[in-house]
């Protein structure tokens, strides 16, 4: 079982931490009411998804022995007009750069991120409807 919890600082801060011993800062802008000094609680969705296939993705294309140097995964999130403004579309690009990475290894990564091990992808894909993009660079 995952826990987690936020400790309200005053005004619209809090700060969030989870069973793992990490903290972090949440806030919203100060045209809601907040400071700006913290992420924002929808943001947070995103890196969660960003991480959670980025590891799949990296830990995939290492036992397939493809030679990245280096690795990104961005998220962008288009969320509704109105309340509760949930996420509407999510695109995934995966950055890849490395020596003659095989970009088929790389659509299978993705392929079995989305499809088999990532239960953040699994869940939000409920909601909303998520593209992949994958982009290969030589290093």
């Amino acid at each position: 079982m995952s826990n987690a919890k936020v400790v309200w600082k005053g005004g619209l801060s809090f700060e969030g931490s989870a069973g793992s011993g990490f903290s972090l800062p949440l806030d919203t802008t100060a045209a809601q009411g907040g400071q700006d000094s913290g992420f924002r609680p929808m943001e947070l969705l995103l890196v969660g998804l960003a991480g959670c296939t980025a590891m799949d993705v990296i830990s995939i294309l290492k036992k397939k022995q493809q030679d990245v140097v280096s690795f990104e995964v961005a998220v962008k999130g288009e969320r509704a007009e109105e309340h509760p403004r949930v996420y509407t579309h999510i695109t995934i690009e995966y950055i890849l750069t490395g020596h003659a990475i095989d970009p088929a290894a790389a659509e299978r990564a993705v392929e079995l991120s989305e499809t088999k091990y990532c239960s953040a992808q699994a869940m939000l894909s409920k909601a909303a409807k998520i593209d992949h993009l994958i982009t290969i660079k030589e290093a």
